[in-house]
């Protein structure tokens, strides 16, 4: 039976990006030009990561123009 519980099984991926942002892929799919791998796991294990891990949800273009202005 597929249903929402097949989606959970596998292994993922957790891609990074220049900005500090993160996505979560299906194992096998072609990593998009730009992202990098962090780690690989059960969707858990990889939602376990980025929760850990992306704090701050502003892209780091963003956060760098924001700090200088506050060192102003």
């Amino acid at each position: 039976m597929s249903g929402r519980g097949a989606e959970t099984e596998g292994k993922y991926l957790v891609l990074t990006n220049e900005e500090g942002q993160y996505s979560l892929w299906a194992e096998g799919k072609d990593i998009p030009a730009g992202w990098r791998l962090c780690m690989q796991g059960s969707k858990a294990e990889c939602l376990a990561y980025v929760e850990g891990v992306w704090t701050d949800m502003r892209p780091a273009s963003l956060r760098r123009k924001m700090d200088g202005r506050s060192s102003s």
